[in-house]
């Protein structure tokens, strides 16, 4: 009798790389780095132990929640069963046990409003929120815009609210406890008025007792049950244009605890963030606080949309790690051709090409984090540093993400297309940074009104004259560095002088690099990193110079010399 053939031998490792229970924190070294490099070492030694419990989370257990949550939505419940108008948003339990460990086990909302979170007694700087929120995001987005929605609404209220409404309303923001703690959200987006605030049409009409009644629709609102919403709204009797534009306080609930007079009228049906709620909401006579003085309202708002346009780079940051890191797992592990991937010259250049973006937004999140908490302590000059990073970071490191998210899926090849992976949803998420907040043109001309207004120009100069100075890299490369930084001013000046709106967008990204570069400069001098220097050279090298398209890709010789 003929031999029956012998099995195939297993192959020893399983040719579908799966990166899922890996610890996002643990594995992140140059994370790591940084954080020591930016963060005083008695707060990272208290932090470290968090810092990896959230890293597992986000590599594990939070990873499959988000994906339960964003295959299976929200629902709004418009009556009870016994026909009483009481609307809910219905959530997805696991959607729910993420907003647990988010807003009351990490403390992501209220971290900055604390004195004391995670056992660490003093306020914390802001580093620490969006650390924290760079681990979260990797698996889950969508929550992740409520969370900063709280963080934003409760700064705007704190900085101009009436101390009596401060402190009515204040503890239930700044509260760990889930069953008690409060979300916020802002409702601003109008059919006719998306980036343009003076067409905002909902009115507001002032009561004997000083509150005010608001009327009107609003088109795009997240979050639309939170429990406290900024909201723009026109006084009846106000000035025409953006002067006559209020900002007010909306509470979900009266204090009788019947709901507010205004309706949920439907869900949106979005590309990404389905965890998430996001509808639109009509005002029906509805109970409302003024916040600041009244006809001030764009300034107000605009307080609290600046600080969520930094989370907004921070979240794109986060999303550009997860697909780079996936990537890099897969490259690792995954064989062809007796070889893998990463050994092959092609994935190498492609690996890189995903690195240099997700490696210059996490750079900008620790500059623009460092300039924020300077802010805040009054320092001289920050804050014009702080207004010009927003919007920079805002404008490319969104726009990055949706590419590199893109970019990313194709290594994993047909199962990146595939939703029991995590590249799909990346991709979905990715697309809506350069929408809220702001789109891509309305955010790059903010860059230029910092520049015209606040005169941040100068100031974003002199401090990457110092980081340069500071990391004292080869010399070609530091004169190259400022060679680029002065052109990029020069264009950001003619596009400031000119009324150029045409420039903004290449002003924004020639700023933005240049400024990045020059810190990963600094960094990799503070911290060893010879990663980190070349990923410096290439921002640069591919991003900002100009470049002969048919000439061998390769750093200039000079710019690696001693």
């Amino acid at each position: 009798m003929p031999e029956t053939p012998a099995a195939p031998a297993a192959p020893a490792v399983h040719p579908i790389p799966d990166r899922h229970g890996q610890n996002l924190y643990s594995v992140d070294t140059e994370l790591q780095s940084l954080l020591a490099l930016y963060l005083p070492e008695d707060l990272l030694r208290h932090l470290r132990p968090h810092f990896e419990r959230l890293g597992g989370l986000a590599g594990g257990r939070l990873d499959e929640l988000a994906g339960t949550a964003d295959r299976n939505p929200p629902t709004l419940k418009q009556r009870t069963r016994t026909g009483l108008d009481e609307q809910q948003v219905i959530k997805h339990p696991a959607y729910v046990e993420m907003e647990r460990l988010a807003l009351s086990e990490f403390g992501l909302a209220a971290i900055s409003h604390r004195d004391e979170t995670l056992g660490w007694k003093g306020r914390m700087p802001p580093l620490v929120k969006y650390a924290l929120t760079y681990l979260f995001v990797q698996a889950e987005f969508g929550l992740c815009c409520p969370v900063s929605m709280t963080d934003s609404l409760t700064r705007t209220l704190k900085k101009f609210g009436a101390p009596a409404l401060v402190q009515k309303y204040l503890p239930r923001l700044t509260s760990l406890d889930f069953d008690e703690l409060a979300q916020g959200a802002m409702f601003m987006t109008e059919q006719a008025a998306g980036s343009d605030i003076a067409a905002t049409a909902t009115l507001a009409r002032r009561e004997a007792d000083g509150s005010w009644r608001l009327t009107g629709d609003k088109w795009f609102c997240s979050n639309p049950d939170a429990d406290f919403a900024m909201v723009l709204a026109r006084a009846e009797d106000g000035m025409a244009g953006m002067k006559g534009v209020s900002l007010f306080l909306l509470p979900r609930r009266l204090d009788d605890g019947r709901l507010n007079h205004y309706r949920i009228i439907r869900l949106k049906d979005k590309l990404g963030t389905r965890s998430m709620a996001s509808g639109e909401i009509r005002l029906e006579g509805a109970l409302a606080f003024l916040v600041g003085e009244e006809g001030r309202g764009f300034v107000q708002m605009a307080d609290m949309v600046n600080n969520s346009r930094l989370s907004n780079g921070v979240r794109a940051a986060g999303l550009m790690r997860r697909a780079v890191a996936e990537a890099e797992y897969i490259a690792a592990e995954r064989q062809a051709f007796g070889r893998t991937l990463d050994q092959m010259p092609l994935m190498q250049r492609q690996l890189d090409k995903l690195r240099v973006p997700a490696e210059q937004a996490r750079t900008m999140v620790c500059q623009t984090a460092l300039a924020l908490a300077r802010s805040d302590a009054g320092e001289a000059d920050a804050y014009a540093l702080l207004r010009i990073l927003t919007p920079l970071i805002k404008f490319r490191a969104c726009r990055d993400a949706r590419k590199v998210t893109g970019d990313a899926m194709e290594v994993r090849g047909g199962c990146g297309y595939i939703e029991e992976w995590s590249d799909p949803r990346l991709v979905r998420d990715a697309h809506l940074g350069s929408i809220w907040e702001g789109t891509s043109n309305i955010v790059a001309l903010d860059v230029i009104r910092a520049v015209k207004r606040e005169g941040s120009l100068p100031v974003l100069r002199a401090h990457c004259e110092k980081l340069i100075a500071e990391a004292e890299p080869a010399p070609a490369f530091a004169q190259a560095l400022r060679d680029a930084l002065a052109r990029a001013a020069t264009l950001a000046e003619t596009a400031a002088r000119e009324g150029g709106d045409v420039l903004a967008r290449q002003a924004a990204s020639a700023l933005y690099h240049c400024t990045s570069a020059s810190a990963m400069a600094w960094e990799a001098a503070r911290t060893g990193s010879a990663a980190r220097l070349r990923w410096s050279q290439l921002a640069l090298l591919h991003r900002v110079l100009p470049r002969d398209p048919l000439a061998p890709d390769a750093l200039p010789a000079d710019w690696t010399a001693a």
